[in-house]
């Protein structure tokens, strides 16, 4: 995941650490955000750094988001803070207008392949807002490549087990996280059947890599380096057996 830390987007580094410790680097994650020193303000230039990036350090894949088109603004009301709503226009338009007209063309120039994050969605006066375009199921397969984040899937009431044969084409990474009504939460702690999805994908073939996108407070950050490595190891060990089961 790349982001303001220097350590996140130096390849030589991050070179250093594949073979000190023998851990690829399989996908790299294109910056939330504009603000990342040297490297370009806008959506398409920090997807081009990053494939840059991913070439260097021998990564299959890129991800990066769906443009949005909504924005949220925070006000603070006393102690509490309430978002608002609001169209996003200016750079994420331009970015619109990129996956439109040239994102073909620059994944036909590179190996690394281009996986778009499908996004969730967000409540506000109890209904559901879809932030971004292209944001639903049957809209976000018009891509050559889905990264397939499950716990994005959960806040919009649908079960990954449910729509995986609809993407199964599509699909060339994995962001797992379960949801509980929280999002990235660790596999086996939610109402996602993910044992499900994964024994499914196992039995079907699929070859990408899935990543555990979990929120530090699922881990217990903050808590001794152990007790984080014994949650961490707990959840692979989920996945891995999921992973063996024939359904």
């Amino acid at each position: 995941m790349v982001d303001q830390r220097w350590d996140t987007r130096q390849a030589d580094y991050l070179q250093r650490l594949i073979r000190q410790y023998g851990q690829p680097v399989t996908a790299v994650h294109s910056p939330f955000t504009p603000h990342v020193p040297g490297w370009p303000p806008d959506e398409p230039g920090r997807i081009r750094e990053s494939v840059r990036l991913a070439e260097a350090v021998g990564a299959k894949v890129v991800v990066h988001h769906l443009p949005p088109r909504l924005g949220w603004l925070w006000v603070q009301v006393g102690s509490r803070r309430f978002p608002l709503p609001g169209l996003n226009l200016g750079p994420a338009k331009a970015y619109y207008n990129w996956l439109l007209e040239a994102y073909e063309g620059f994944q036909a120039h590179t190996p690394v392949l281009l996986c778009i994050e499908n996004m969730p969605t967000r409540r506000w006066l109890g209904r559901r807002w879809n932030g971004h375009y292209w944001n639903r199921v049957n809209e976000i397969v018009r891509f050559p490549a889905v990264t397939m984040d499950t716990t994005h899937l959960g806040t919009w009431g649908i079960d990954p087990i449910e729509v995986y044969p609809q993407l199964q084409a599509k699909v060339r990474h994995v962001h797992l996280s379960n949801f509980n009504g929280q999002e990235h939460r660790r596999p086996e702690d939610g109402h996602l059947s993910l044992d499900r999805l994964l024994a499914f994908m196992a039995a079907t073939g699929y070859e990408g890599a899935i990543s555990l996108e979990l929120h530090p407070d699922a881990l217990e950050a903050g808590r001794p380096d152990t007790r984080i490595i014994e949650l961490l190891q707990t959840s692979l060990n989920h996945c891995r057996r999921w992973a063996t089961v024939v359904q």
